[in-house]
Protein backbone atom coordinates (compact mmCIF):
# COMPACT_ATOMS: atom_id res chain seq x y z
CA UNK A 1 0.00 0.00 0.00
CA UNK A 2 2.30 2.20 0.88
CA UNK A 3 4.17 2.44 -3.47
CA UNK A 4 0.34 3.24 -4.24
CA UNK A 5 0.77 6.35 -1.12
CA UNK A 6 3.81 7.50 -2.54
CA UNK A 7 3.16 6.95 -6.07
CA UNK A 8 0.08 9.32 -5.85
CA UNK A 9 1.39 11.67 -3.74
CA UNK A 10 4.56 12.19 -6.39
CA UNK A 11 2.02 12.43 -9.43
CA UNK A 12 0.14 15.29 -7.07
CA UNK A 13 3.16 17.08 -6.37
CA UNK A 14 4.49 17.30 -10.25
CA UNK A 15 0.55 18.17 -10.74
CA UNK A 16 1.09 21.18 -8.45
CA UNK A 17 4.53 22.09 -10.24
CA UNK A 18 3.53 21.98 -13.61
CA UNK A 19 -0.08 21.95 -14.18
CA UNK A 20 -0.66 19.28 -15.76
CA UNK A 21 -4.20 17.18 -15.78
CA UNK A 22 -3.88 13.58 -14.49
CA UNK A 23 -6.34 10.43 -14.26
CA UNK A 24 -5.31 7.95 -11.69
CA UNK A 25 -6.14 4.48 -12.33
CA UNK A 26 -7.52 1.59 -9.77
CA UNK A 27 -6.79 3.30 -6.49
CA UNK A 28 -7.55 0.83 -3.88
CA UNK A 29 -6.16 2.70 -0.39
CA UNK A 30 -7.79 4.91 1.92
CA UNK A 31 -4.86 7.27 1.80
CA UNK A 32 -4.74 7.69 -2.03
CA UNK A 33 -8.67 8.53 -1.85
CA UNK A 34 -8.00 10.96 1.04
CA UNK A 35 -5.08 13.00 -0.98
CA UNK A 36 -7.24 13.24 -4.18
CA UNK A 37 -10.32 14.65 -2.15
CA UNK A 38 -7.81 16.97 -1.07
CA UNK A 39 -6.21 17.34 -4.38
CA UNK A 40 -9.59 18.61 -6.19
CA UNK A 41 -10.50 20.90 -2.98
CA UNK A 42 -7.77 22.43 -4.11
CA UNK A 43 -8.27 22.87 -7.90
CA UNK A 44 -5.87 20.33 -9.52
CA UNK A 45 -7.44 18.58 -12.64
CA UNK A 46 -7.15 15.41 -11.57
CA UNK A 47 -10.06 12.73 -11.52
CA UNK A 48 -9.28 8.57 -10.56
CA UNK A 49 -11.47 5.51 -10.78
CA UNK A 50 -11.53 2.39 -8.37
CA UNK A 51 -12.48 -1.61 -9.52
CA UNK A 52 -15.92 -2.79 -8.90
CA UNK A 53 -13.68 -5.83 -6.91
CA UNK A 54 -12.30 -3.18 -4.58
CA UNK A 55 -16.00 -2.36 -4.25
CA UNK A 56 -16.99 -5.23 -2.55
CA UNK A 57 -14.45 -7.09 -1.82
CA UNK A 58 -11.49 -6.75 0.90
CA UNK A 59 -8.99 -8.94 2.01
CA UNK A 60 -10.90 -11.07 4.23
CA UNK A 61 -12.85 -12.59 1.50
CA UNK A 62 -9.36 -14.18 0.09
CA UNK A 63 -9.92 -16.87 2.99
CA UNK A 64 -7.78 -19.96 2.42
CA UNK A 65 -6.22 -17.80 -0.59
CA UNK A 66 -8.14 -18.17 -3.27
CA UNK A 67 -6.38 -17.55 -5.90
CA UNK A 68 -9.67 -15.93 -8.11
CA UNK A 69 -8.90 -12.85 -5.42
CA UNK A 70 -5.44 -12.63 -6.79
CA UNK A 71 -5.49 -9.21 -8.12
CA UNK A 72 -3.67 -6.21 -8.67
CA UNK A 73 -3.91 -3.84 -6.99
CA UNK A 74 -4.64 -6.37 -3.68
CA UNK A 75 -7.31 -6.34 -1.93
CA UNK A 76 -6.87 -3.81 1.23
CA UNK A 77 -8.74 -3.70 4.62
CA UNK A 78 -12.11 -3.28 5.07
CA UNK A 79 -11.00 0.52 6.22
CA UNK A 80 -9.99 1.10 2.32
CA UNK A 81 -12.73 -0.44 1.13
CA UNK A 82 -15.33 1.58 3.28
CA UNK A 83 -13.29 4.63 1.90
CA UNK A 84 -13.67 3.53 -1.80
CA UNK A 85 -17.31 4.04 -1.17
CA UNK A 86 -17.63 6.60 0.12
CA UNK A 87 -14.61 8.13 -2.34
CA UNK A 88 -17.71 7.45 -5.26
CA UNK A 89 -20.86 8.55 -3.00
CA UNK A 90 -19.15 12.10 -2.60
CA UNK A 91 -17.85 12.31 -5.99
CA UNK A 92 -13.66 12.15 -4.70
CA UNK A 93 -14.07 9.26 -7.87
CA UNK A 94 -14.92 9.76 -10.59
CA UNK A 95 -15.85 6.46 -12.30
CA UNK A 96 -16.15 2.78 -11.19
CA UNK A 97 -14.33 0.43 -14.17
CA UNK A 98 -14.88 -3.23 -14.43
CA UNK A 99 -10.63 -4.16 -14.78
CA UNK A 100 -11.44 -6.93 -16.72
CA UNK A 101 -8.25 -8.94 -17.11
CA UNK A 102 -8.81 -12.65 -18.06
CA UNK A 103 -6.41 -15.16 -16.92
CA UNK A 104 -5.97 -18.44 -18.46
CA UNK A 105 -7.55 -21.14 -15.89
CA UNK A 106 -3.73 -23.00 -16.22
CA UNK A 107 -2.32 -19.67 -14.80
CA UNK A 108 -4.81 -19.63 -11.99
CA UNK A 109 -3.72 -23.43 -11.07
CA UNK A 110 -1.21 -22.72 -8.89
CA UNK A 111 -0.46 -21.38 -5.04
CA UNK A 112 -1.45 -18.00 -4.76
CA UNK A 113 1.77 -15.96 -4.66
CA UNK A 114 2.32 -18.15 -7.78
CA UNK A 115 -1.12 -17.34 -9.90
CA UNK A 116 -1.60 -14.76 -12.42
CA UNK A 117 -3.22 -11.91 -11.34
CA UNK A 118 -6.54 -10.79 -12.51
CA UNK A 119 -10.15 -11.53 -12.97
CA UNK A 120 -13.05 -11.13 -15.43
CA UNK A 121 -15.34 -8.15 -14.76
CA UNK A 122 -16.95 -6.63 -17.90
CA UNK A 123 -19.66 -9.12 -18.02
CA UNK A 124 -20.42 -8.46 -14.15
CA UNK A 125 -19.54 -4.16 -13.91
CA UNK A 126 -24.01 -3.82 -14.42
CA UNK A 127 -25.23 -6.07 -11.45
CA UNK A 128 -22.18 -5.21 -9.02
CA UNK A 129 -22.86 -1.12 -9.84
CA UNK A 130 -26.46 -1.74 -9.14
CA UNK A 131 -25.36 -3.43 -5.50
CA UNK A 132 -22.90 -0.82 -5.18
CA UNK A 133 -25.72 1.89 -6.02
CA UNK A 134 -28.59 -0.39 -3.48
CA UNK A 135 -26.57 -0.75 -0.43
CA UNK A 136 -25.22 3.21 -0.60
CA UNK A 137 -28.97 4.11 -0.97
CA UNK A 138 -27.64 5.91 -4.28
CA UNK A 139 -30.49 6.83 -6.90
CA UNK A 140 -29.99 4.82 -10.23
CA UNK A 141 -28.98 7.61 -12.67
CA UNK A 142 -26.39 8.74 -9.99
CA UNK A 143 -24.61 4.77 -10.34
CA UNK A 144 -25.14 4.74 -13.90
CA UNK A 145 -23.06 7.62 -14.23
CA UNK A 146 -20.01 6.54 -13.08
CA UNK A 147 -19.68 3.93 -15.49
CA UNK A 148 -21.14 5.61 -18.05
CA UNK A 149 -20.76 9.51 -19.30
CA UNK A 150 -18.50 10.35 -16.45
CA UNK A 151 -15.72 7.97 -17.98
CA UNK A 152 -16.64 9.71 -21.66
CA UNK A 153 -15.74 13.07 -20.00
CA UNK A 154 -12.65 12.42 -18.14
CA UNK A 155 -11.65 10.78 -21.83
CA UNK A 156 -13.19 13.69 -23.59
CA UNK A 157 -15.51 11.86 -25.63
CA UNK A 158 -19.36 13.28 -26.41
CA UNK A 159 -20.80 9.68 -25.35
CA UNK A 160 -22.08 8.11 -22.44
CA UNK A 161 -25.52 9.64 -22.58
CA UNK A 162 -28.79 9.70 -24.82
CA UNK A 163 -28.75 13.16 -26.72
CA UNK A 164 -30.19 14.15 -30.26
CA UNK A 165 -27.78 13.35 -33.37
CA UNK A 166 -25.59 11.61 -30.70
CA UNK A 167 -24.17 7.91 -30.93
CA UNK A 168 -26.94 5.41 -30.02
CA UNK A 169 -24.55 3.20 -28.19
CA UNK A 170 -27.17 1.58 -25.70
CA UNK A 171 -27.53 -1.07 -23.07
CA UNK A 172 -31.00 -2.19 -21.84
CA UNK A 173 -31.03 -3.77 -18.85
CA UNK A 174 -33.78 -5.56 -16.60
CA UNK A 175 -33.05 -4.03 -13.28
CA UNK A 176 -34.85 -6.49 -11.35
CA UNK A 177 -33.88 -9.88 -13.04
CA UNK A 178 -31.73 -11.89 -10.25
CA UNK A 179 -28.97 -14.39 -11.75
CA UNK A 180 -26.46 -16.40 -10.59
CA UNK A 181 -22.59 -15.74 -11.59
CA UNK A 182 -21.73 -18.77 -12.92
CA UNK A 183 -18.10 -18.95 -14.42
CA UNK A 184 -19.14 -21.56 -16.99
CA UNK A 185 -21.48 -19.69 -18.15
CA UNK A 186 -19.53 -16.03 -18.52
CA UNK A 187 -18.51 -15.43 -22.19
CA UNK A 188 -15.18 -14.18 -21.82
CA UNK A 189 -12.51 -16.43 -22.57
CA UNK A 190 -11.04 -16.25 -18.81
CA UNK A 191 -14.00 -17.60 -16.23
CA UNK A 192 -11.84 -16.83 -13.83
CA UNK A 193 -14.15 -14.39 -11.55
CA UNK A 194 -13.91 -13.64 -7.38
CA UNK A 195 -17.62 -13.25 -8.00
CA UNK A 196 -18.38 -17.11 -8.54
CA UNK A 197 -21.73 -18.18 -7.23
CA UNK A 198 -23.03 -14.90 -5.88
CA UNK A 199 -27.01 -14.28 -7.02
CA UNK A 200 -26.59 -10.85 -8.33
CA UNK A 201 -29.45 -8.43 -9.89
CA UNK A 202 -29.91 -6.70 -12.65
CA UNK A 203 -28.85 -8.22 -16.70
CA UNK A 204 -28.52 -6.72 -19.84
CA UNK A 205 -31.61 -7.93 -22.42
CA UNK A 206 -29.95 -6.08 -25.47
CA UNK A 207 -26.63 -3.90 -26.76
CA UNK A 208 -26.73 -1.50 -29.56
CA UNK A 209 -23.63 0.03 -31.09
CA UNK A 210 -24.52 2.92 -33.77
CA UNK A 211 -27.89 1.81 -33.43
CA UNK A 212 -27.52 -1.37 -33.78
CA UNK A 213 -28.20 -4.59 -32.28
CA UNK A 214 -24.91 -6.19 -31.48
CA UNK A 215 -26.13 -8.56 -28.58
CA UNK A 216 -29.85 -9.98 -27.56
CA UNK A 217 -30.09 -11.61 -23.80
Amino acid sequence: MAAETIAVMTILLLMRETGAKVHLCRLSSAEAIQMVRQAKADGLPVSCDVSIQHVHLSEMDIGFFDPNLHLVPPLRSLRDRDAIVQGLVDGTVDALCSDHTPVDDDAKQLPFGETEAGATGVELLLPLALKWAQSSGLPLVKALATVTHQPAMILGKSCGRLVEDGAADICVFDPQVWWKVLPGALRSEGKNTPFAGYEVQGQVRYTLVGGQIVYQA
